[in-house]
C-alpha cells in the first residue's frame, strides 16, 4: 500500500492497517484456539507416564533382543498370506476400479448427469473408510480369515485407483480421440484406440504403486482377525513374547523393502 504524507511525498506501507488488524486477529484466534486444545490433551493425559517413556522405550527394546530367529519357520506362511492379501487384493480392486473411472471421468461417461455422480460416489465411499474398519466389517460377515483381508484390501483400494485412473482419463489429448472418431469408428472403438492407449502407463503405474500399499497395510489386518502375519504379531504382543515381536517386525520390515523393490522395478519398465 502507497500512503502521502502531509509534504505529499509517498511513504510505502506493506499492507493497509485493516489488513494488519485482521492477520493479527487470526494470529490471536489460531492461538487462543491452540491453548484450548492443549488444556483439553493436558486434562486427558498422565504426564508421568509421558515423562517414563524414554525408560520403558529401552526397557521394552532390552526385552526384544536377540530376536527369536527359531520362530521363523512358523512366519513362512504368515508371510505368504499377506503376500496373497495384497496381491488379490488389488486385482479386484483393478478389476472393479477400470469401468467405475471411464464412468467418473467427464470425457467417456455415458451420462455426467445421473452416472457420474453414482460413480463419484463408490470412489469416495471406497476411500472414505480405513483398510481396518473394512476388515473389522468384512470379519463379521465372512469370518475370519484371509478371505476377509483380501476383500478388505480391494474396497479399501477401489476408491484410489477409479480416481486416479478417472484424472488420468480426463487428462489424455483430445486430438487423439478425434482421430479416431473421424475414421466412423464405434464408441468401443474410440475406448480401445483412442482412450486406452494414453492411459496404459498411468494404469501400469498405479496398479503397482497400489500394490506396494497393500503390502504394508496387509501385514496390520491380522489384528482383527483377517489374515496374514498381523495375528502372529497380535498374539505375540498378547504374550509378551518381546522377541518374537522382534522378529515379526523385522519380517515385515523386509516384505515392505522387497515390495519396493520389486514395484520400482516394475514402474521402470512399464514408464
Amino acid at each position: 500500500m502507497v500512503t502521502k504524507r502531509e509534504d505529499g511525498k509517498q511513504l510505502w506501507r506493506r499492507r493497509a492497517t485493516r489488513t494488519q488488524l485482521a492477520i493479527w486477529f487470526a494470529w490471536l484466534v489460531g492461538t487462543a484456539i491452540f491453548v484450548y486444545c492443549f488444556q483439553l490433551i493436558s486434562e486427558k493425559t498422565i504426564w508421568f507416564f509421558v515423562l517414563d517413556a524414554g525408560t520403558q522405550a529401552v526397557d521394552l527394546g532390552s526385552r526384544m533382543l536377540p530376536p527369536n530367529w527359531g520362530y521363523m519357520e512358523v512366519l513362512w506362511r504368515p508371510i505368504w498370506d499377506t503376500i496373497n492379501i495384497a496381491t488379490l487384493g488389488t486385482l479386484m480392486a483393478l478389476v472393479i476400479a477400470v469401468p467405475v473411472a471411464f464412468l467418473a471421468a467427464h470425457n467417456t461417461t455415458p451420462s455426467v448427469t445421473f452416472v457420474r455422480p453414482i460413480a463419484l460416489l463408490i470412489i469416495v465411499s471406497s476411500r472414505s473408510i480405513n483398510s481396518l474398519i473394512w476388515a473389522l466389517l468384512l470379519v463379521a460377515i465372512v469370518g475370519p480369515g484371509v478371505f476377509a483381508g483380501v476383500l478388505a484390501i480391494g474396497f479399501r483400494s477401489i476408491g484410489f485407483c477409479a480416481k486416479l485412473l478417472y484424472e488420468a482419463i480426463e487428462e489424455i489429448d483430445p486430438k487423439q480421440v478425434e482421430a479416431v472418431e473421424a475414421t466412423g469408428a464405434a464408441r468401443t472403438q474410440v475406448l480401445s484406440y483412442g482412450v486406452v492407449p494414453q492411459v496404459l502407463p498411468a494404469f501400469a503405474g498405479i496398479s503397482v504403486f497400489r500394490w506396494d500399499i497393500n503390502i504394508r497395510e496387509s501385514t496390520i489386518l491380522g489384528l482383527v482377525g483377517a489374515g496374514g502375519i498381523g495375528i502372529q504379531l497380535s498374539a505375540a504382543i498378547a504374550e509378551l513374547a518381546w522377541s518374537k515381536v522382534a522378529l515379526i517386525l523385522l519380517v515385515i520390515i523386509a516384505t515392505v523393502v522387497v515390495s519396493e523393490w520389486v514395484s520400482a522395478k516394475v514402474r521402470h519398465s512399464f514408464i
